[in-house]
């Protein structure tokens, strides 16, 4: 059975992660970049499929405690048994040249015998390398890739099942660290890394970063747990940020909605930029907007809902069979054929965040102007294209709402550059009439006066979880009796255990696809958001509270939630939910606790 998906943690070093489970075993590990093959590939699939695990020997079960090192993404497991106690402290340091995963063990108390497991396997579970003693190291190969694997001081090790095996004793006030790192194989090793001094680095360099958030307001410790996750999964050569350190863990169990998610949504983009910019963190905002500039660059007409990590489009999706899915789930997916989809929100999306980072101050570039006129050309000519959404259906296009709302959004933020920057040119008249007729038009044909809601899309009684953005992005007031009916509305039809669906899934024609989802996260901070601006900010707060308790034991949300079972679901940690907690906290706590 598998380890429930909120039983892990996150180690990474800003180019890849891991995932590390309460029983100390590392079952996710893509080396050398967030979306390359999975060397640890047993979260989807069996232990054959490459782990490592480090624990008590004889111990099966989870840990006795666990939690990061305070305001750092260094993990600190405690095993507490008849013999004594040990602590494994793992952790990622940002990397030279290679990535390394370092697990140092401690002996706290008495003699323990501890047993180090090492199954790597490439390519997702796929490949299994050769293994050979090179220079007082194990040195793995595989095609492409290769892994030294050595000990601090060096303890026994022997192979058996394809698995590297070490075992010792620790007593009290005595440790040993492990290094596993990675390089092409074509290549000769990288630097040995002082694992002892990787740790002290990682942490001092983790808490300065950390102590430079501006919030100080309820839930900082979430608030900054948060902002450190979204560090964790920046790309930092380019300053792309992935929506998921994971690919295909399901949004219902045993079911097939399982996506790739290692990649660089432009939906996220707003809302990744403002948390960013109000708690505190210019330098990354910047470098998540110039990432945004390189993906989008080029015809207006090829713009893509998704990017890689340094703005690649192609990311063909394919299944992998060996893989046994997570609890079941099949496919397992890599790549994410939603990239080739039409989705007009991302227009408005992209000049929303560029017109966020003119206000804010980021330093401008003399291309920036040019690009927006051209997507607002492409736009003016094509918004009355049907789409998939927000969401990414696979039921076909249809006139979204949300996706109409966000041409809105592109028109205004176009205007008001224009009203509020008089050196720069534009279509002034043309873009406040498209503004004029997609506003009159949504009002017209995406709102069911009957129910006093807006739909999910034209002419349909469904509603979306992102019509809650509608007052956040300025389409409609806050007051305005369509904008309280509509949260009201989508908080009745699409609540479930007082958490937020996206959407029903009842229709299979909309999404296209079999079996149900649980509640996204992300839109129940939406939920928070529209309750406050309504008026409503003890039921806002109340809510706030609740999601903030769903985390995990180390503060990390997946995208979705099953209230039914209490468990966790979907891709994780992700991005999105994070962003969606800085972002409610900061609307209902910031103005009166920031610094």
């Amino acid at each position: 059975m598998h380890p429930r998906i909120e039983d892990y943690a996150l180690i990474g070093d800003e180019q890849t992660a891991a995932l590390v489970g309460l029983d100390g075993s590392v079952d996710w590990l893509c080396l050398p970049r967030f979306d390359s093959g999975a060397c640890f590939a047993r979260l989807l699939g069996e232990e054959e499929n490459g782990h490592w695990r480090i624990a008590p020997r004889g111990v099966q079960g989870p840990c006795t405690r666990r939690a990061y090192r305070p305001d750092t993404l260094v993990l600190d497991t405690e095993w507490e048994t008849a013999e004594g106690a040990i602590r494994v402290t793992d952790l990622m340091p940002q990397r030279d040249r290679a990535p390394d995963v370092v697990r140092i063990v401690e002996g706290l108390r008495g003699r323990v015998t501890v047993r180090s497991a090492l199954r790597l396997r490439f390519d997702y579970g796929w490949v299994v390398p050769w293994m050979r003693r090179a220079d007082g190291h194990r040195v793995a190969i595989g095609g492409p890739d290769a892994v030294w694997f050595r000990s601090e001081p060096e303890v026994p090790t022997w192979g058996e099942d394809f698995t590297t095996y070490s075992q010792f004793t620790v007593a009290e006030g005595e440790s040993v660290a492990f290094v596993l790192t990675w390089h092409p194989s074509h290549e000769s090793r990288p630097p040995l890394v002082d694992p002892w001094e990787a740790l002290r680095v990682s942490v001092d360099d983790w808490q300065a970063w950390a102590a430079r958030c501006r919030y100080d307001g309820p839930h900082r410790d979430a608030v900054v747990r948060s902002l450190i996750t979204l560090k964790a999964l920046t790309y930092v050569p380019t300053g792309g940020i992935v929506a998921a350190l994971t690919t295909s863990l399901p949004e219902e169990m045993g079911g097939v909605r399982n996506w790739d998610y290692r990649y660089c949504w432009l939906r996220d983009s707003t809302l990744t930029l403002g948390a960013l910019l109000a708690a505190g963190y210019q330098d990354e905002a910047e470098a998540w907007r110039n990432w945004l500039l390189r993906a989008v660059a080029g015809d207006p007409a090829d713009l893509q809902i998704m990017y890689g990590l340094a703005g690649e489009r192609r990311l063909p999706e394919c299944e992998l069979p060996w893989l046994s899915g997570y609890g079941d789930s099949r496919p397992v997916r890599i790549g994410n054929g939603a990239v080739d989809q039409l989705q007009l929100d991302v227009y408005g999306e992209v000049m929303d965040s560029l017109s966020l980072a003119r206000t804010s101050g980021l330093p401008p570039r003399p291309h920036i102007w040019s690009l927006q006129c051209a997507l607002m050309k492409w736009l003016c000519e094509n918004w009355r294209q049907p789409d998939e959404g927000l969401w990414e259906v696979r039921g076909g296009r249809r006139q979204f709402v949300h996706s109409k709302v966000m041409v809105w959004v592109a028109a205004d933020r176009a205007v008001r550059a224009l009203e509020e920057h008089p050196e720069l040119s534009g279509d002034p008249a043309g873009w406040r009439a498209v503004r004029d007729e997609v506003h009159r038009e949504v009002c017209e044909r995406g709102y069911d006066p009957e129910r006093n809601t807006f739909t999910q899309y034209y002419g349909s009684r469904e509603l979306d979880a992102a019509l809650l953005l509608i007052p956040r992005v300025g389409f409609l007031p806050p007051d305005d009796p369509r904008v309280v009916g509509t949260v009201e509305a989508v908080r009745a039809e699409l609540g479930h255990g007082g958490l937020l669906r996206r959407y029903s899934t009842e229709d299979a024609t909309v999404d296209g696809l079999p079996g149900d989802e649980g509640t996204f996260l992300a839109c129940s901070f939406w939920l928070a958001d529209a309750l406050h601006m309504t008026g409503r900010t003890k039921e806002a707060r109340e809510l706030f509270e609740r999601l903030v308790g769903l985390a995990n034991d180390v503060g990390l949300l997946a995208e979705e939630y099953d209230p039914s079972t209490g468990r966790h679901l979907g891709n994780f940690p992700q991005a999105f939910s994070h962003i969606g907690l800085v972002n409610t906290a900061l609307a209902l706590f910031g103005a009166e606790k920031a610094g």
